[in-house]
C-alpha cells in the first residue's frame, strides 16, 4: 500500500470515529432532529473539507518519496548523476539533500573504484611487460651459452655481461615495486629529523659522480643564502634526489650541464629543490601523468628510454608523505626542471 493511501485511510478512520462520536453526543444533548441534521451536515462538510485538504497536503510527500524511489532505482543500476528535487516539508527537503549528498559520495567512490581497477589492470600489464623483456633476453642468451654456440671468448663475455645487466634490471624493478607498495601502504616508519639541504644535495651528487664522468656532464649546484634546515627523512629525500638526477642524466646530452638548486618555496614554511636538465623536455600533455606508475613519455618502451617508469612515482609518494608537492616545468631555452618542496625544520 502506498504511503499516501495509507495516510488517507488513517485520516478517514479518524474522521469517522469523530463523526460517530459527535452524532451520539448530539442525540444525547436532546436536540431536535432538524438541529441534529444541521449540525451533522456541518460536521460532515468539515470532514469532507478536511479530507480534501489532507489529500492536497500529502501530494508533495508522495512526489518526494516517488522521486527518491526512482533515484534509488537509478543508483542501483549504476547511474549516480541524478538529483532528487528539494520539495515538500522541511524534513523531506533535508532528507532529499542528504540523499543527493549520498548519491554524490557514491559516485565519487564508484569513480575511485573504477580508476583503482583500471590502475590494477594497467599495473599487471606493465609489470608483465617489464618482466618479460629481460626474462626473454636472459633465456635467449643462456640457451645460446648452454648449446655451446658461442666459441669466441669475447662474445662469450659479452653474453655474460648482458645476462648480468638484465638480472640487475629485474632486481631493480622488483625493489622499486616493493618500495612503491610500502610507500603507498604507509608501512614505512615515519621519523623525520632536521637536515641541511646542502648536505643532502652534496651526498646525492657524490653518489652519481661516476655517471656524471661517464657522460662527461657538468654539474652546477646552487643553495641560496638563508635556506633553512628542513624536517625530512634523509634517506627518503636522497632517494627522491637520486631518482630526479638519474632521470636528468638519462635525458641530458653528452657534455651538457645539470643544475641543482635549493631556495625558499613560494609557500611559506617550505623549501623548494629543483633538478634541471638540457634534454628534449617534457611535452605539456604529459606533465600531469609523468608521475604515474609505469608512465613513460616514450610510449615505445625502448631500452633507450630506460627505467621501468617507477622512479618518479616513488619520488611523488615520498614528497607527498612529507606534506610537500612535486612537479615539472619547461626550462628555457630547452630541457625540463623537476622540482619538489619539503617542510622547514
Amino acid at each position: 500500500m502506498k504511503l499516501r493511501s495509507y495516510l488517507l485511510i488513517a485520516s478517514t478512520v479518524s474522521l469517522t470515529i469523530i463523526l460517530v462520536s459527535l452524532f451520539v453526543c448530539y442525540r444525547y444533548m436532546l436536540l431536535e432532529w432538524n438541529e441534529v441534521m444541521l449540525l451533522g451536515s456541518v460536521t460532515i462538510g468539515a470532514a469532507a473539507v478536511s479530507l480534501v485538504v489532507h489529500f492536497i497536503l500529502t501530494r508533495p510527500l508522495e512526489t518526494s518519496i516517488r522521486a527518491m524511489s526512482e533515484e534509488a532505482s537509478r543508483i542501483a543500476g549504476g547511474h549516480f548523476e541524478g538529483q532528487v528535487p528539494l520539495t515538500g516539508p522541511q524534513e523531506f527537503r533535508q532528507l532529499a539533500a542528504r540523499f543527493n549528498q549520498m548519491s554524490a559520495e557514491l559516485q565519487i567512490s564508484f569513480e575511485r573504484l573504477h580508476a583503482s581497477e583500471s590502475s590494477r589492470r594497467e599495473l599487471v600489464a606493465n609489470v608483465s611487460h617489464d618482466l618479460r623483456t629481460p626474462m626473454t633476453s636472459i633465456q635467449s642468451f643462456v640457451e645460446a651459452l648452454e648449446d655451446d654456440i658461442i666459441q669466441d671468448k669475447e662474445t662469450f663475455e659479452r653474453y655474460l655481461q648482458t645476462i648480468r645487466l638484465e638480472t640487475k634490471r629485474l632486481s631493480r624493478l622488483i625493489d622499486e615495486l616493493f618500495e612503491l607498495s610500502r610507500l603507498q601502504a604507509g608501512s614505512l616508519e615515519w621519523a623525520p629529523e632536521p637536515c641541511h639541504v646542502d648536505s643532502l644535495i652534496i651526498e646525492a651528487l657524490q653518489s652519481h659522480a661516476i655517471q656524471f664522468e661517464e657522460k662527461m656532464l657538468k654539474v652546477s649546484a646552487n643553495v641560496l643564502d638563508g635556506v633553512p634546515q628542513v624536517l625530512v627523512m634523509p634517506f627518503e629525500i636522497k632517494r627522491v634526489l637520486a631518482n630526479l638526477l638519474e632521470n636528468a642524466i638519462m635525458h641530458t646530452p653528452i657534455g651538457e650541464t645539470l643544475t641543482v638548486e635549493a631556495k625558499p618555496a613560494a609557500k611559506s614554511g617550505y623549501v623548494r629543490i629543483s633538478v634541471s636538465d638540457q634534454g628534449k623536455g617534457v611535452p605539456e600533455s604529459d606533465r600531469e601523468r609523468i608521475f604515474e606508475r609505469f608512465y613513460r613519455v616514450d610510449a615505445a618502451r625502448t631500452r633507450k628510454s630506460g627505467g621501468a617508469g617507477l622512479g618518479l612515482a616513488i619520488a611523488k609518494s615520498i614528497v607527498e608523505r612529507h606534506g610537500g608537492e612535486i612537479g615539472v616545468e619547461r626550462e628555457e631555452p630547452r630541457g625540463s626542471r623537476f622540482w619538489f618542496t619539503v617542510p622547514q625544520a
